[in-house]
């Protein structure tokens, strides 16, 4: 399943050379010792879960309200693990950018040493992403995309995507072993700062769009753009997300044909298909309505709210109580781990810096 989301502001730059050294040496001393005493896949838990995420990063120094921690942290467990697969059993790839796009080279490059199928691999890196850039429409274009597995198959993915007018980036978690349907509900917590109209192909309640959606890419092409030029005189509700140049006949009947001659049995062999991107989702999506009479959902994933605040205000006040669970995740995590007692100290006095930054809590908090 999605196990959660997280949105944090966009921040440029990188983490200074002396501090992603000691983020490495961190990330490989408590992620072995967890390993050790819980296993791998104790860690791919851990790891899908957001707010356990966002206290690693923090415990290894990074801000905690930066878009960055999600691909500074990643990249340090990337390099920290390197070189000790065979000992922890957790192999990570994937990453940032033009990193992100090896990822299934790099699962394939471990799977051949371990002499494991990287198929199913392979199709659960490429399909978690697909949901989250096609499937769920947001307005979070995917740049991060980190896959981490076992030697058992177990996985967990950690992607973040950015929306450069609002200056905000979100990070979606994802945990193998809770994943029996990709595209329903595939999450069972979402956090965020806000949330807006989205297409949501893969709610509850787009069951009957993405029935009618993997119908329509079937019919032949003609039937379907013939259908389409008369989508494209209407004047379309303000509360759909999707533009007429979405539907421009011309663009669509090539990938139309494709749909035609594979004949997809349902929404997910749909998504799955190379070419099928975003706007082919909208444009499905919006005959789906029209012609079928089946809405998809325009309701945003996201739940409930995960950042802390600030202790400036910005982007709002420290909510205390949140910080406070965050702080009591640390400190368990720190009581048991079997780092440095020089890196633990330091890591300690971050979070009483930390909590002493938090307003005094008023009678009605």
């Amino acid at each position: 399943m999605r196990t959660g989301i997280a949105n944090l502001p966009l921040h440029g730059g990188k983490a200074p050379a002396w501090l992603f050294g000691r983020m490495k040496a961190l990330a490989r001393e408590i992620s072995v010792f967890l390993v050790s005493e819980f296993g791998p896949e104790e860690m791919l838990r851990r790891l899908s879960d957001p707010f356990w995420f966002q206290a690693f990063g923090c415990v290894l120094g990074f801000d905690w309200h930066s878009s960055g921690v999600t691909t500074t942290v990643c990249g340090a467990l990337k390099e920290g693990l390197k070189g000790l697969e065979k000992h922890t059993g957790l192999h990570v790839a994937g990453g940032k950018g033009g990193v992100s796009r090896k990822t299934p080279s790099e699962i394939q490059a471990f799977c051949e040493k371990l002499s494991l199928s990287a198929d199913p691999l392979v199709y659960a890196s490429r399909m978690s992403a697909k949901v989250d850039s096609a499937a769920v429409q947001d307005s979070y274009q995917i740049y991060h995309h980190c896959f981490i597995f076992t030697p058992a198959g177990q996985w967990c993915v950690v992607q973040q995507g950015m929306n450069e007018d609002t200056r905000y980036a979100r990070r979606y978690h994802w945990l193998g072993s809770g994943v029996k349907d990709f595209v329903c509900e595939p999450h069972s917590a979402v956090c965020c700062d806000r949330t807006a109209p989205a297409l949501n192909m893969v709610a509850a309640e787009s069951d009957a769009a993405r029935k009618a959606s993997a119908q329509a890419a079937s019919l032949h092409p003609d039937q379907l753009i013939a259908a389409v030029k008369k989508i494209e005189t209407l004047a379309l509700p303000e509360r759909h997300h999707i533009l007429l140049e979405d539907l421009d006949s011309k663009r669509l009947h090539g990938i139309l044909l494709a749909t035609h001659e594979r004949q997809p049995a349902d929404f997910e062999r749909l998504l799955g298909m190379a070419g099928v991107g975003p706007k082919t989702i909208r444009a499905l999506s919006l005959v789906s309505e029209l012609v079928y009479g089946a809405p998809p959902s325009f309701r945003d994933p996201a739940r409930f709210s995960f950042a802390h605040g600030g202790k400036d205000g910005h982007p709002y006040p420290v909510d205390r109580r949140t910080y406070d669970q965050t702080i009591e995740i640390l400190r368990k995590s720190l009581n048991a781990s079997k780092v440095g007692y020089t890196e633990k100290a330091k890591a300690f006095q971050r979070l009483a810096r930390f909590e002493a930054v938090a307003p005094p809590r008023r009678n009605d908090q």
